[in-house]
């Protein structure tokens, strides 16, 4: 049977637990001065200048709409206007690379697409960034399908009488795609390692806009790019798109054969997202996810997307970081594939 305790033991029991609490007190207090003396001061004002948004392409193809309006939104949401820098060349990795080496102060932010993110770290040694580690992931934007257009009064009609041509002249047609290893070139080389035909892809260092001036200059066969760059030319009857590189039906160009539907059930969809640099302190990274995360569930943003042929589909840290090192598996088969027909 347990005693009961004298006075000075109970005194004792009480000064031993008062002085644990004073201590976990004190321990408490010194981890968060230690947080607190961690984080920088710029870091608890932010924003309190203009954010530069860099786009790693030229303006005409299919970034500059969605980045533009991802800012116009985010503006309005941060209090402080945010300066789209178009930062083309070297198949996106010059712009991608600024804003990787960018001081990570949440002043300097940009676009990323799957292709720029996923596949030019295995096709170019030395940039500074080699994996999903290498930056900071923000928010996944949209998804939306390449599509193969072709000249009005070209002879291919539908998609099928441009690829019974292709078997019958391997390497002979050619596209044109707004640069080398973009994604929209992508897209086509993972549908010729599924199928085995070969349709040539030229890459123009303009962007979009100039491919799509090439088809229509009669220089390429055709042209592989994105609605919100060639649906005026569309829309004027200038081209007509006969195929798109989408898991069924394209919704703003239904008549267009998806391919996968063709018997191969090829389909690479294009990526957009926004990324920081590496080593931005949590203080800004949790305002800007919390500002995206109104801009993209806006109304305002998601009629935008839909009117100009992107699909919705947002995604944040670890979840956008996933779905980026499937890419990198996927877009690494397409990379060897690459090498042995070389």
């Amino acid at each position: 049977m347990a005693r009961p305790l004298t006075r000075r033991a109970a005194l004792r029991a009480s000064l031993a637990a008062t002085t644990l609490a004073t201590a976990t007190l004190a321990t408490a207090a010194l981890a968060t001065a230690t947080l607190v003396a961690g984080t920088p001061a710029y870091a608890q004002e932010w924003p309190a200048r203009d954010i530069t948004f860099i786009v790693p392409y030229a303006p005409g193809g299919s970034t500059d709409p969605i980045s533009r309006k991802y800012c116009e939104l985010l503006e309005k949401e941060l209090k402080v206007k945010l300066i789209v820098e178009n930062k083309p060349g070297a198949s996106a990795t010059i712009g991608t690379g600024a804003v990787v080496r960018a001081t990570p102060d949440g002043y300097t932010i940009g676009l990323g697409s799957n292709s720029s993110l996923a596949f030019q770290p295995l096709e170019m040694k030395g940039l500074p960034w080699k994996d999903t580690d290498g930056y900071q992931s923000v928010v996944k934007l949209v998804d939306l399908p390449a599509v193969l257009a072709v000249p009005a009064d070209s002879r291919f009609k539908m998609l099928d009488d441009f690829l019974d041509e292709a078997k019958k002249t391997p390497g002979k047609l050619k596209v044109s795609v707004s640069g080398l290893r973009t994604a929209n070139d992508i897209a086509v080389q993972h549908f010729n390692k599924l199928s085995g035909l070969r349709i040539t892809t030229v890459p123009f260092t303009g962007g979009g806009g100039e491919a799509i001036l090439a088809a229509l200059g009669g220089r390429v066969d055709g042209v592989v790019g994105y609605a919100a760059g060639m649906k005026g030319q569309v829309d004027a009857g200038k081209l007509r798109v006969i195929g798109a590189f989408n898991d069924g039906k394209y919704y703003l160009f239904p008549d267009a054969k998806p391919t996968s539907e063709t018997p191969w059930k090829s389909y690479l969809r294009t990526a957009y997202y926004v990324i920081a640099p590496k080593g931005v302190p949590q203080p800004i990274l949790d305002k800007l996810n919390a500002a995206s995360k109104k801009v993209v569930e806006s109304d305002d943003f998601k009629a935008f997307a839909t009117a100009n042929g992107y699909t919705v589909d947002v995604k944040f840290g670890d979840a956008m970081k996933k779905e980026l090192m499937d890419y990198e598996r996927q877009f690494k088969e397409v990379n060897d594939f690459l090498e042995q027909t070389k």
